[in-house]
């Protein structure tokens, strides 16, 4: 199963409110909104990749306890991006001044904010050229690290503001760099 793009924007057009709503009442699908507002319904991810989510973030918390720089989401995490889109990367980070900037409101639906990192595990069922775009679309949304991880070709694409996309090949470690200072990702648990 792919992910598949439904617009009902000649139908109806969604508030922010509303979308907060259909995602609250339909809690066993996880949707997404582009730009133009088109609802993306995502398909679940299988166990493996599931696994590599949860092992991979369990290690960005460890670290953001130790360091209490920011907050980190998992994937059920949804952020209003500047551009209108509604998007959950697999894992992302916020600094702790900016997510203090938001209100009380602000942080309890969908964050009106970029986050500082973001990360994309591609499962079986995206494809390259739609998660790349995603990527672009966070780069675009002032985003300023991510890291886009295909596990079948073992490449990881690394995104910084402002920068050309970077691509390694089988890499061991990924540093978070001075976006997520100390941080260090063992690819081990990745390509295991």
């Amino acid at each position: 199963m792919t992910a598949v793009t439904v617009n009902l924007n000649p139908v109806i057009k969604l508030t922010d409110d509303q979308f907060y709503q259909l995602c609250r009442s339909n809690p066993d699908v996880k949707l997404e909104r582009n730009e133009l507002g088109e609802l993306i319904v995502m398909p679940p991810t299988g166990g493996e990749t599931g696994k590599r989510n949860s092992e991979m973030n369990a290690d960005f918390v460890i670290w953001n306890r130790q360091t209490k720089l920011g907050e980190v989401f998992d994937s059920s995490t949804c952020f209003k991006l500047p551009n209108g889109a509604d998007r959950s990367p697999d894992v992302s980070w916020i600094r702790q001044d900016r997510w203090d900037a938001l209100t009380p409101e602000e942080r309890e639906k969908f964050p009106p904010i970029a986050p500082d990192f973001v990360l994309e595990l591609m499962s079986p069922t995206d494809t390259l050229k739609e998660t790349q775009a995603k990527m672009q679309e966070y780069m675009k949304n002032e985003v300023k690290l991510g890291w886009l991880i295909n596990r079948k070709t073992r490449r990881v694409e690394i995104y910084r503001q402002g920068q050309a996309v970077e691509v390694l090949e089988s890499p061991t470690e990924l540093s978070g760099e001075d976006i997520l200072p100390g941080f260090v990702l063992n690819m081990e648990i990745v390509w295991g």
